[in-house]
């Protein structure tokens, strides 16, 4: 077991868990052509894997961070000196396989980003229950926990659920970013659950093409227990912030991008930087509006900078709160309340 680099005890500590990391790989090439040999430029290699780039984020904004993920192989071992090179805390969960790699080639001529994604190793039952007996220790002491990623193969599609009870029994707030099965065994547990429109869509079968539809899904999953807030990215059209007592919309923020990698992670990690602070919600998800954009200013899976999360901070609109009127399907939003409002209020790590 890989022990930690030391953390700041008077710092709330995020613990973030990455079960398929991977090493993420950025070229570039002049053109894409099908079956010629392209000659790329020199490669720049990251530690990827969305708790991973979340844990990155957190520590350069200044949070106390510590990744938690499996690893193996000789990918796995680039993997961690790399956050070892950038000072973020890690444990890892040796396995047998070797860790994954993922590309990204940026053509040059037209400005597109292809990317590879590789599907990962197949981890055992053993390495999978060992993963969990980690995080269960890490839970108790943490302020929050955030699951962020896709599962690999031969991980049940309830893993993330399992997460969630552990958290639970923990008095931990989780904060999940999923996608896939992973998203849709979610039953209960979830603080606060972070998901793409293309996300939302695939889990509740709908095209859900107007804001009014992509809400009422997002207060579907509160009305269900499935967790106590929702945060739907938009990419160029910003987010929506969904609670049981209120839903806001956050504009984008104008800027020319570089790449569109990590824009999500870069999100979480704001978030549960600005809850950890003991900021609002409306507070925090516009720190992740922020830190998103910033993130679209960095090469391949770089971490964001911090000087540009707190211009685009600056920058950044308030929020408009939007009405609950709508419908989902042939389901009304109309609810009563059952817990006291929190959007304009401080986590208290407490209550959950």
């Amino acid at each position: 077991m890989t022990e930690p680099a030391a953390w700041d005890e008077g710092k709330p500590r995020i613990i973030t868990l990455t079960m398929n990391p991977a090493l993420d790989i950025t070229t570039s090439v002049d053109v894409v052509r099908p079956t010629e040999k392209m000659r790329c430029g020199a490669p720049r290699y990251d530690p990827g894997g969305g708790g991973i780039n979340v844990a990155r984020i957190v520590h350069v904004l200044g949070g106390c961070s510590t990744a938690l993920f499996p690893a193996g192989g000789s990918t796995g071992s680039l993997l961690m000196a790399l956050l070892g090179d950038a000072g973020v805390p890690f444990r890892v969960i040796p396995i047998a396989a070797s860790t994954r790699e993922s590309f990204t080639v940026n053509e040059s001529r037209t400005a597109k980003q292809y990317r590879f994604v590789l599907p990962g190793p197949s981890l055992t039952v053993a390495e999978q229950e060992q993963c969990l007996d980690e995080l269960r220790g890490a839970a108790a002491s943490a302020a929050f926990v955030v699951a962020s990623g896709s599962l690999p193969p031969g991980v049940a599609a309830d893993y993330y659920q399992r997460v969630a009870d552990i958290c639970r029994r923990s008095s931990t707030p989780l904060i999940l970013d999923t996608s896939g099965g992973g998203l849709q065994h979610i039953s209960s547990g979830v603080f606060l659950l972070k998901a793409s429109v293309r996300e939302l869509r695939e889990c509740v079968g709908s095209e859900l093409l107007t804001e009014p539809e992509q809400l009422a899904a997002a207060h579907e999953f509160i009305d269900r227990g499935r967790a106590e807030v929702v945060v739907v990215s938009l990419g160029s059209q910003g987010a929506l912030l969904a609670t049981r007592h209120a839903s806001h919309r956050f504009s984008s923020i104008p800027m020319t991008a570089v790449s569109g990698v990590g824009a999500g992670d870069a999100m979480v990690a704001a978030i549960t930087v600005g809850l950890s602070r003991g900021w609002s919600l409306i507070k925090s998800v516009r720190l992740g509006n922020a830190a998103g954009a910033a993130m679209l200013l960095t090469p391949g899976t770089a971490a964001c900078n911090r000087d540009d999360v707190e211009r685009f901070f600056e920058l950044a609109a308030e929020p408009t709160e939007v009405g609950q009127d709508q419908t989902f399907g042939t389901r009304s939003l109309t609810r009563k309340p059952r817990h006291e409002p929190i959007t304009q209020t401080p986590i208290d790590r407490r209550r959950y």
